[in-house]
């Protein structure tokens, strides 16, 4: 018999409620600091105790308010994003770019090499290869949601599906995100909390971080292939009608003059840029966290800016709006590596990109706000999602539980060996990151746990440091409690019950490659352990 699958607001809701009757069984602690002197020097450590627990009933409609309350900036910068790129789209500048890079793509089977690598799964590897590179170096999470409107468009017109285009772009990130080569919102937290210099046994890192690409990649470029053959094999094909839609536009016959406004947009874009590079002649940029390279970045990109634009405007207005989406992409990388921006910056960025694209296809205020307000409308679905999410880990917090489960998990170690020790701490990670979704608050609650611990039980902090790194990374990708995925499968338009069964196989790989790759830690002489 058939049964329906429930609605995502429906399995979310009964999350809720199950936190809720979970703190009506578990005990209520918490972790206190404590000072204490030995050998005449002050060590601070975690203790945990004992305190009232609070069951949680009728607080499971209250912790919907304070979802929102706590999702409020990935929230707002999904609606923003949803507002801004409904405006660049409206000017079909994406189709254009995706016929033209088509055609291109075309042009390249003529070489024999292209012909036998396929030139589709380059530009995939390509594409997997740089969300990876920003994934490990600076941690890219909530960013990848801006580009799920733009890099789907290209997977479904490639012959592919919304998951695959997910896949090349969030889940690409989230490999490199659990590879954390230079992350500084996880391995910079937690070697910081750890007393380890900071971005130590980057080799072995490093080599993780290839084989777990490796792994990954294998597996979205096999099912981007079995979808290629097979377009009704998609779990979301019926749910991709949305973007097939969008993809069918005949871009051929798109032409529109280059309006006068769209030159005003180029004289008043590039005078800002010029003004900015003024102000920051040099640009400090920091790859993970370390000391960082300083160099003329400003100046070098308003130039560039100034040539290309000249270039696109005298071609095809459409050009210009996907210059300006270039250097959009280029300026959020500047200002992740050398400005520490985050989402509330980046939102900022993406909206003047919209209406700047808006303005130069020649459109007054209003038809821009009209369009700005559907794209939010549009979007908003994915928003409500996050709020929703965040309402499970507040009814935890409010139910004094989530220290609980932490200490009980952490005294399963007592009298195991290093590698079982660290194949539980791995676990432990694992576990709580289902309900402790952020890297950087698990890495502060955990570390200054597990690191002194492990020094009693003779383990390397550096493979205490590597079992949270895979354990924070691995089930990012699968949690409900990721307002990140959430917000990005709701932007795809991919119901998560789908992506769940999708993704189950490749997690689990993972999980099993992880602790592989942690034995090594505990049992070879490695650089920095």
């Amino acid at each position: 018999m058939f049964k329906k699958v429930p609605h995502t607001y429906v399995i979310i809701f009964s999350l809720i409620v199950l936190a809720a009757v979970a703190t009506w069984f578990i005990p209520g602690g918490e972790y206190v600091e404590q000072t204490t002197v030995v050998d005449g020097v002050e060590q601070t450590q975690m203790v945990f105790q004992t305190i009232d627990s609070q069951p949680q009933t009728w607080e499971v409609f209250a912790a919907l308010v304070h979802g929102f309350e706590k999702g409020a900036g990935i929230i707002i910068f999904i609606l923003m994003i949803g507002g801004a790129f409904w405006i660049m789209n409206d000017s079909k500048a994406v189709d254009v770019g995706i016929f033209s890079f088509l055609n291109f793509v075309k042009k390249l089977d003529r070489y024999k090499i292209i012909r036998l690598l396929g030139a589709n799964n380059i530009i995939l590897i390509l594409i997997m290869l740089m969300f990876s590179v920003f994934g490990a170096v600076f941690g890219m999470s909530e960013e990848t949601i801006a580009f799920m409107v733009v890099l789907i468009p290209l997977a479904i017109s490639m012959g592919y599906d919304s998951i695959t285009g997910v896949g090349i772009v969030y889940l690409a990130a989230h490999l490199g995100f659990a590879g954390a080569v230079l992350n500084p919102f996880t391995i910079g937290i937690a070697q910081g909390l750890a007393d380890l210099p900071l971005f130590s046994g980057f080799e072995y890192r490093l080599v993780c971080w290839l084989i777990i690409n490796l792994v990954g990649f294998s597996f979205i470029l096999w099912y981007a292939r079995k979808v290629k053959k097979n377009p009704k094999a998609s779990p979301v094909y019926e749910e991709d009608a949305y973007w097939r839609k969008r993809a069918a536009t005949q871009v051929e016959d798109i032409d529109k003059p280059t309006s006068p406004a769209a030159w005003w947009v180029y004289g008043l874009t590039t005078v800002v840029l010029v003004l900015f590079a003024i102000k920051h002649p040099e640009t400090t940029l920091k790859v993970g966290g370390g000391e960082g390279v300083t160099w003329p970045v400003m100046p070098v990109m308003a130039g560039l800016f100034a040539i290309t634009s000249f270039l696109s405007l005298r071609k095809k207005v459409h050009f210009f709006i996907l210059n300006l989406l270039s250097f959009t992409i280029l300026f959020l990388v500047i200002g992740v590596m050398g400005y520490e921006w985050y989402i509330t910056e980046i939102a900022a960025l993406f909206l003047a990109m919209g209406l700047l694209s808006g303005i130069s296809m020649g459109n007054d205020a209003n038809h821009i706000t009209k369009l700005f307000l559907d794209g939010a409308k549009d979007i908003m679905s994915a928003a409500l999602v996050v709020g929703l999410a965040g309402g499970i880990i507040v009814i935890l917090e409010e139910g004094k539980i989530v220290h609980t489960i932490l200490h009980a998990l952490a005294q399963s170690m007592s009298d195991l060996g290093n590698i079982a020790s660290v194949g539980i701490m791995y676990m432990i990670q694992t576990l709580i990151n289902i309900v402790i979704p952020s890297g950087s608050a698990k890495a502060a609650l955990t570390m200054p746990i597990m690191a002194p611990f492990s020094d009693l039980i003779g383990l390397s902090r550096q493979a205490t440091v590597m079992a949270f790194q895979f354990g924070d990374g691995f089930t990012n990708m699968i949690t409900p409690t990721s307002p990140v995925l959430i917000g990005v499968l709701g932007v795809a338009k991919v119901p998560y019950t789908k992506w769940f069964k999708w993704i189950a196989p490749l997690i689990i790989g993972l999980i099993i490659l992880g602790f592989l790759l942690l034995i090594p830690t505990v049992v070879m002489d490695l650089n920095g352990f």
